[in-house]
């Protein structure tokens, strides 16, 4: 299922480590949140446009043991600190082999985030840094950005042709004004 780009953008939401946040692996830990380029300032610019925000993660650390609830939170905390605060945060806190319908790649947490939200997905734009964040826009029927970062696998850009932003500037960009 495509998405429908007739329909008004009403929300962005985003990946957070790796595109919202430097990617630390299962950070538990707020002091090593380092915001990426450009967040805070594409953020200041949709809230003063009236457009909601959102954070949409996987965190399988909770359920491999590595990370509780509360550090997640913590962290999730601290970039609100940095960042502003989001309109809403989904969270998965399930590892791949728990079949769950809402870690990334699967549309769950999207769905989740626009009934929150009051919108359909197909009002809603979701930005990330991996294939599998592509992968569950689609699948929940809202627009897909992806902003490769080093760790980004070359398939996955090639994949996403038409889809991709040097950066969340540009992500932005692509979104509000449509392609170039």
């Amino acid at each position: 299922m495509g998405s429908d780009n007739s329909l008004p953008l009403r929300a962005v939401l985003f990946d957070r480590d790796g595109t919202l946040v430097q990617d630390v692996p299962y950070n538990g830990n707020p002091d090593l949140v380092e915001p990426m380029g450009h967040a805070a300032l594409v953020l200041r610019e949709l809230r003063a446009l009236g457009l909601a925000t959102g954070v949409i993660s996987n965190q399988s650390g909770i359920s491999r043991g590595l990370l509780t609830q509360s550090q997640v939170s913590s962290v999730n905390s601290r970039i609100e600190e940095l960042l502003g605060p989001f309109d809403v945060w989904e969270i998965c806190p399930h590892a791949p082999e728990d079949g769950c319908g809402c870690r990334k790649p699967a549309p769950g947490m999207i769905l989740a985030a626009c009934r929150r939200l009051g919108i359909s997905p197909a009002e809603a734009a979701y930005i990330g840094d991996i294939g599998s964040d592509l992968h569950a826009a689609a699948a929940a029927g809202a627009r897909g950005v992806l902003v490769p970062t080093p760790a980004t696998r070359t398939e996955e850009v090639e994949a996403a042709v038409g889809n991709v932003a040097a950066d969340l500037s540009a992500a932005i960009r692509m979104l509000l004004d449509g392609p170039p």
